[in-house]
C-alpha cells in the first residue's frame, strides 16, 4: 500500500485497545508534562500577545484557553495552548522536534469540544506521533536546510490526532494529512524569539482546522507525501526522500522505539548533556570563571546548526546558544527558568565568558534520535595549562532511555504551576493528567480562574 493510502487507513483503525502499555504510559506523561510546561509558559509575551488578540472573540460552549476560564473556539485554542507549551522550550523532544507541545494542545482544544475520553485522547495521541514519526524518519537533517520540524511534522501530526478523534473514515483521514500537508513550514531563522514557540502553536491549530475541513468534505491528493512533487520531496533536504518503503504502523510502534525526552532546563535540548556534565564535573572544585581559560565542546553537527546565538542578549536568544549553556554552567551552576530572564543574560560575568567557549562540531548522528550525535564532550583548560574533561556524554536524567521518575515529574510540574497554582490545585491537576485513560472527558481537567491573570504574568 502506497504511504499516504497507509497512513489514513492506520488512522481510521487504531483503537486504544490495540496501544501498547508502554505507549499509553508515555502517552500519559506526555499530557502531565504537556499541561505543565503550558501554565509556565503562559505569561510569556507571545502568549499575552495572541491572549489580548483572540481572547476578545469568546464563543460560548467552545473549549477553554489553556484550561482557563476564557473560552474561544477549539482552533484558536489549539493556536495559544501550543505556543505556550513551546514558550518557555521546557517541552518534552523527540523526532527532532517537540511533538507533545503540538499534539497535546491540539487533541486538548479538540477533544473538548468533542467531549472526546481520555482513551480517546491518549489514542488521538499516539496516532499522532506515529504518523510524525513515520514521516521523519524519511529523510534527516532538516534543522540543517533550515526547517523547523516540530512545524513541518508538526500540522501533519495534530491533524492524523485529530482525525482520530473525528473517527474519520480512510478516505477522510488522507485528505485531512494532505491538507494540513500545505501548512507544513516553519524556518529555524526564528529560533531565539517569539515567532519559534508560535510555529508550534500554528501546527497545534492547522492541524485540527485541516481535520475539520476534511470531516466537512474538503478534497485534496491521495498521494501526497510519496509523490515525486509532494511533501517528502518538498522537504527533505537533500532530495533523496525514502518515498518507497513500506510503512509498518501499528505493527512496530514508533513511540515505543524512541520514546519522549523530558525537560529538566528550559533551553533548547541540544544544550542540555553538556551543561549537566559540566555542572557536574566543576562541582566541588570551587572554580572560579576567572581560573578557566577555555572550553571545547564537542557535539554532533546537526545540534551546532540550532545554537547559533554566540553572543546572547536576551533570554529567548540563550535558549540558543551553547556559549550561554557552559557560562550558566560555570557563573551559576544553574539553567532555571529564573536564569533565562534578559537581566540574568546580560550580567557582565555571564558575556565576558562567551569568548572562552569553542565549538567543535562532528558529522555524527545518533540512530535513536538523528538530531543528536550519539554523544557529546567538554574539556575545560584552566589557566594553569590542566584540562578537566567530562568523557563521551552520552545521556541524561529525563533522556528516553533514563526517564524521570513520577516524584521527579510532580517537582518539575509543581514548578511550572508555582504562578498559576496553589499546592492543592497543582496535585489535582498534576493527578488527574496521570489518570487521563480514566477521564471521561478533558473537562475533567480542572480550570484554574488564575491563568491569564496578572500574578501569573512573567513580567510580574
Amino acid at each position: 500500500m502506497a504511504l499516504t493510502a497507509a497512513l489514513g487507513a492506520f488512522l481510521e483503525r487504531i483503537r486504544f485497545e490495540d496501544l501498547p502499555d508502554d505507549a499509553v504510559a508515555l502517552a500519559r506523561d506526555a499530557f502531565t508534562d504537556t499541561i505543565g510546561v503550558m501554565m509556565a509558559g503562559v505569561g510569556e509575551p507571545v502568549v499575552n500577545i495572541l491572549y489580548e488578540e483572540l481572547s476578545g472573540k469568546p464563543m460560548a460552549g467552545q473549549t477553554r484557553a489553556v484550561l482557563s476560564s476564557t473560552r474561544i473556539s477549539a482552533v484558536e485554542a489549539a493556536l495559544i495552548s501550543g505556543t505556550a507549551a513551546h514558550a518557555l522550550d521546557y517541552d518534552d523532544q523527540s523526532l527532532t522536534g517537540h511533538p507533545s507541545a503540538v499534539l497535546v494542545p491540539a487533541i486538548l482544544a479538540e477533544g473538548e469540544h468533542l467531549r472526546s475520553s481520555g482513551k480517546e485522547m491518549v489514542t488521538a495521541y499516539v496516532a499522532g506521533y506515529e504518523v510524525w514519526a513515520e514521516l521523519v524518519r524519511r529523510s534527516a537533517n532538516y534543522h540543517r536546510k533550515g526547517w523547523h520540524p516540530t512545524s513541518v511534522f508538526g500540522v501533519v501530526g495534530a491533524s492524523a490526532a485529530a482525525s482520530v478523534l473525528r473517527r474519520l473514515a480512510a478516505d477522510r483521514a488522507v485528505a485531512a494529512l494532505a491538507i494540513a500537508a500545505s501548512h507544513a513550514g516553519g524556518l529555524a531563522v526564528n529560533f531565539g524569539t517569539m515567532t519559534k514557540p508560535f510555529h508550534a502553536g500554528l501546527a497545534a491549530r492547522d492541524g485540527v482546522f485541516s481535520a475539520r475541513l476534511a470531516s466537512a468534505g474538503a478534497t485534496a491528493s491521495k498521494d501526497t507525501f510519496e509523490n515525486r512533487q509532494g511533501f517528502l520531496t518538498a522537504f527533505s533536504p537533500d532530495a533523496s526522500a525514502d518515498w518507497d518503503s513500506p510503512a509498518r504502523l501499528g505493527e512496530d510502534w514508533h513511540l515505543v522505539r524512541h520514546r519522549l525526552c523530558v525537560k529538566r532546563y528550559p533551553t533548547c535540548y541540544f544544550m542540555h548533556r553538556s551543561f549537566d556534565a559540566t555542572v557536574k564535573m566543576l562541582e566541588g572544585r570551587g572554580l572560579r570563571p576567572e581560573d578557566i581559560a577555555g572550553i571545547t565542546v564537542t557535539m554532533g553537527a546537526g545540534q551546532t546548526a540550532v545554537l547559533v546565538n554566540e553572543r546572547p542578549q536576551t533570554g529567548l536568544e540563550a535558549k540558543f546558544s551553547e556559549q550561554f549553556a557552559m557560562a550558566a554552567a560555570v557563573v551559576l551552576g544553574t539553567m532555571g527558568i529564573d536564569d533565562l530572564r534578559d537581566e540574568v543574560v546580560q550580567r557582565p560575568e555571564i558575556q565576558a565568558f562567551f569568548p572562552k567557549v569553542r565549538i567543535n562540531a562532528v558529522d555524527e548522528y545518533d540512530e535513536r534520535d538523528p538530531a543528536h550525535s550519539p554523544s557529546e564532550s567538554v574539556a575545560v583548560t584552566l589557566t594553569d595549562g590542566s584540562v578537566l574533561d567530562t568523557g563521551p556524554i552520552v545521556s541524561i536524567r529525563g533522556h528516553a532511555y533514563d526517564p524521570l521518575t513520577a516524584e521527579e515529574l510532580w517537582a518539575k510540574f509543581r514548578d511550572c504551576t508555582s504562578k498559576t497554582h496553589t499546592d492543592a490545585e497543582a496535585r489535582l491537576l498534576f493527578d488527574r493528567s496521570q489518570s487521563i485513560v480514566d477521564l471521561n472527558s478533558a473537562l475533567d481537567l480542572p480550570t484554574c480562574e488564575r491563568v491569564f491573570q496578572a500574578e501569573c504574568l512573567a513580567a510580574e
